[in-house]
């Protein structure tokens, strides 16, 4: 592509779906901004989306294939796999291998994956980190309505009048769609209320927040439909022209009833009866729930709990009502809609029906038909360590750190007798693979996406794949044909298979299936390259405009008999114990993605927080004897991980939560999966992410550090460390459990030395505190900062040396204190990721006069991009209003 030429693509993080205008620059960098034309942001971007330009550089790519880490041709590590697959099948039977995919895979790529494991090796051993994501919402859909259908449009988010956000940290987890959220609020009065264990920034940004027990979810609504019902709130008319199974599901609800939701959720019966009475008094209600609902071991009951009370009131599939999945990955829809998943076929096609499984074999003229679910992500990877999955292919993902019981995961690749990865950069599964296949990263493939609403989008190219990568369909069609399956996957062009996903979607549709995208069937190449957004279904005729669609308002659901499904939710508790006291969960954090290998590598999203940490109640950590900054071990049945101790009020007692994207690439025993139980829900087969019995103890140490590199270190030594990009080089955090003799020696081992370097160094009388900066010339080559205790000092103002080119003299001393001089201004910990806005400075713009949020985005414009900080800047103000107060 062209310099100065623009390409309207889709973000590739969550699953709100924005739009991006991305422009190369004839300096190579790319610059990135908003698409006001697409219907999903209308022009703003989160800070992650904002960054992705300073997320494109070659560090860590995977250039070409690889076998056994030696550099190999295209032909011999394709051949490689295709002959490893076929004996292995051979041998053992199709269900001895496996593909496992992600929500980051185009709908092309997933299409050709499950076209080649369901129909033509003939098993379903397909499955996906979706999995982990979305799973029990999926599973709840289909059981409710007969189909995985999303209901709503995100303008329903906008027309309700209450909005119940569920295990959501919308602010956060969903930036955009949160912000216009608020925006409804500001101009119809809506209702925000969310219910979430944690205080999450979201819950101060409501009107109301409840602070329920973890997992009692199912209680707090089967006692909501109690109370529905009994206060006569039963849509009479809905219920019994479109609905069936209410009966049973009353029962378990009744028996639960407001009692049994006081006492399972801890709520007070006055938090209690509001909630209730909001809810039945708003008439236009949505209830927007993402991974706090799903990611439990009776997440898909949570899901059902949910629809039954809207399903009771008729407050479903009109404007500003419904139940509403909120999608954590930019593509999980899409997986959803080709069959990605092990129990699903393609076109939301049911695995279990010989009717389907015929038509799918029909359609694809493929020898075979998978005639059963296959192993879901948690068990699939169980096989691989017992040794009944005897050859994986692992595309785009990072198991060996996302699943849970990491440690496991990574045991059982270790094992595996054939391990074939495709992705675009070193990580903690790759160094695992037999075979590395490098494949092309978003703005260098082209095809589409589905978002929460149901919306499809294309993402489009516009950079050249560097060194060999290939587009991952390409990858997989060339594989299919090395087995023998060429005629099958002679696609040229993604719109050649998206083409035929949508001609799939419509055979023998006519409207008796959700999914349908026959107006698509027949799309030319120069329609595919010009697609606009669009939602389906999208029958054959129907034109492919930015009209929305709703489901279910006048029945018409997906069953057998077409009624809606009430389903029996009884409440089930999850227990801790005497050795493991605590709950532990895990998520996401504002500016962090998954596993990390796209957002750590741009400082600005590294700095609101550079290293993993745990909230622990300030009751919990005194308990522990665990000191705020400090360092503290989590400890499960499964394994542990260290992390910094983060202690705040904002974190339930006898819970404690812990980020999941840390890995070993960048943290020295910090990942959090391998403490993660894998128990999973029976229904969906999602893992419980937020809830693992734990216990917390310090990590003692004899001292820590912090240093500031201006090359990134060949090798760590630490008990403990966190590394992270920063602007003109890199960050780390330290800690040892032994003194070190030598701390020059040990300074130069992480920093570097030669000739022409200056030093100029700091011990105190007992060596218990130490403090070096190397530098050539009048550039800082490093510094590291030692003390017995958590190292304080100004880190953000110490990293801006790394970008100065003169320090010298009384700057080299001031530097060496860890913190400026009064003529200095330090920014403080940044805040506002979007501007880099320090909290110094936002306390600087308070005591100016900026004394509402809005003021300080006009004085420094933080929070005017997308918002996710605002939450954290009227704490600030808050907190310095008081402060004057006294």
């Amino acid at each position: 592509m062209a310099s100065g030429t623009s390409t309207r693509t889709t973000c590739p993080y969550c699953g709100v779906g924005c739009g991006v205008v991305a422009t190369p620059q004839e300096d190579g960098t790319v610059a990135i901004r908003g698409d006001e034309e697409h219907p999903a942001n209308f022009g703003r971007l989160c800070s992650k989306g904002s960054s992705l330009g300073e997320t494109l550089s070659l560090e860590g790519r995977l250039l070409y294939p690889e076998i056994g880490g030696r550099r190999a041709s295209w032909d011999e590590a394709l051949d490689l796999v295709a002959r490893r697959f076929s004996e292995t099948i051979a041998e053992h039977g199709p269900e001895s291998v496996a593909l496992y995919g992600s929500g980051q895979l185009l709908t092309e790529d997933y299409y050709v994956a499950n076209k080649l494991m369901k129909g033509f090796i003939g098993a379903a051993n397909i499955d996906t980190n979706s999995r982990l994501c979305m799973a029990s919402s999926v599973a709840g859909h289909i059981r409710a309505f007969g189909s995985d259908t999303v209901p709503g449009t995100y303008e329903d988010l906008e027309e309700a009048d209450l909005v119940v956000l569920v295990g959501s940290n919308m602010t956060w987890c969903h930036p955009v769609l949160f912000q216009r959220l608020l925006a409804a609020r500001e101009r119809r009065g809506t209702k925000i209320v969310v219910i979430d264990p944690r205080r999450t920034v979201t819950a101060e940004a409501a009107d109301h927040h409840l602070a329920i027990a973890p997992n009692s979810d199912v209680a707090l609504f089967a006692g909501l439909l109690d109370h529905l019902d009994r206060m006569g709130l039963r849509d009479q008319n809905y219920v019994e022209h479109h609905t069936s199974g209410l009966d049973e599901a009353l029962a378990d609800a009744q028996a639960c009833g407001f009692p049994g939701a006081m006492e399972v959720t801890r709520l007070s019966a006055e938090q209690l009866r509001a909630f209730y009475t909001l809810w039945s008094q708003s008439e236009r209600v949505v209830t927007a729930y993402s991974q706090g609902v799903n990611q439990s071991v009776v997440g898909t009951d949570k899901v059902n709990a949910i629809i039954n009370c809207h399903l009771l009131t008729g407050r479903i599939g009109r404007p500003g009502m419904g139940p509403f999945s909120l999608t954590g990955q930019p593509n999980a829809m899409g997986g959803r809609e080709v069959g990605g998943l092990a129990n699903m076929l393609a076109a939301h096609l049911n695995i279990a029906s010989p009717d389907h499984r015929s038509l799918v074999q029909s359609f694809w003229g493929s020898p075979r038909i998978a005639e059963r679910p296959g192993l879901k992500a948690v068990d699939l990877f169980r096989a691989v360590g017992d040794g009944r999955i005897k050859a994986i292919w692992i595309m785009g993902t990072n198991p060996a750190d996302s699943l849970p019981d990491a440690d496991a995961v990574q045991a059982a690749l270790c094992g595996c007798p054939f391990v074939v990865v495709s992705d675009v950069t070193r990580t903690d599964t790759t160094r695992h693979a037999h075979v590395l296949l490098p494949a092309a990263t978003w703005g260098e493939k082209s095809g589409t996406v589905t978002n929460s609403e149901r919306r499809i989008s294309r993402q489009r190219s516009f950079l050249k794949p560097p060194g060999e990568a290939w587009p991952d369909w390409r990858i997989i069609c060339d594989v299919a044909a090395r087995i023998g399956f060429a005629d099958a996957f002679d696609y040229q062009s993604p719109a050649e298979i998206f083409r035929e996903h949508a001609a799939l979607s419509g055979i023998a549709n006519d409207g008796t299936r959700d999914f349908d995208l026959g107006a698509c069937a027949k799309l030319s190449e120069s329609a595919y390259d010009l697609l606009a957004p669009f939602q389906w279904p999208r029958q054959q005729g129907e034109p492919l405009d930015g009209s929305t669609t709703r489901f279910f308002a006048e029945g018409a659901f997906f069953t057998p008999d077409r009624r809606g499904r009430f389903v029996p939710t009884p409440v089930a508790l999850q227990a801790v114990s005497p050795e493991f006291p605590l709950i532990l969960n895990t998520g996401r954090i504002r500016d962090q993605w998954h596993t990390m290998t796209r957002t750590a590598k741009t400082p600005r999203l590294m700095s609101h927080y550079a290293e993993s940490f745990c909230e622990i109640n300030p009751e919990d950590a005194q308990a522990a004897d665990i000191a705020p900054a400090s360092l503290v071990r989590v400890i499960s049945p499964q394994g542990a991980a260290v992390v910094r101790a983060l202690v705040t009020e904002r974190q339930q007692q006898g819970s404690i939560f812990v980020p999941m994207h840390w890995t070993d690439q960048q943290t020295a025993q910090g990942r959090i999966g391998a403490a993660i139980l894998a128990a999973v829900d029976p229904t969906s087969g999602q893992p419980g992410l937020k809830f693992s019995a734990a216990r917390i103890e310090p990590f003692h140490t004899a001292w820590y550090g912090f240093a500031v590199l201006r090359n990134k270190p060949e090798k760590i030594s630490a008990d403990y460390w966190a590394i992270a990009r920063a602007e003109g080089g890199w960050r780390i955090e330290l800690a040892g459990t032994e003194p070190v003799q030598d701390w020059a020696a040990y300074a130069a081992g992480l920093i570097g030395s030669g000739e022409g370097v200056e030093t100029l160094s700091y011990v105190d009388q007992d060596q218990s505190s130490f403090r070096l900066a190397t530098f050539s010339g009048g550039e800082l080559l490093g510094a590291l900062f030692v003390a017995p205790q958590p190292v304080a000092g100004s880190r953000t103002w110490v990293i801006e040396h790394l970008t100065r080119s003169e320090i010298r003299g009384a700057d080299r001393l001031r530097l060496l204190s860890g913190r400026p001089g009064a003529d200095q201004v330090d920014p403080g910990p940044i805040v506002c990721a979007c501007f880099s806005v320090g909290a110094n400075q936002i306390l600087a713009a308070v005591e100016a006069g900026a004394t509402s949020v809005e003021a300080v985005g006009d004085a420094l414009r933080a929070g005017t991009n997308c918002g996710s900080c605002r939450v954290e800047i009227r704490r600030l103000i808050n907190a310095a209003t008081v402060k004057e107060a006294i």
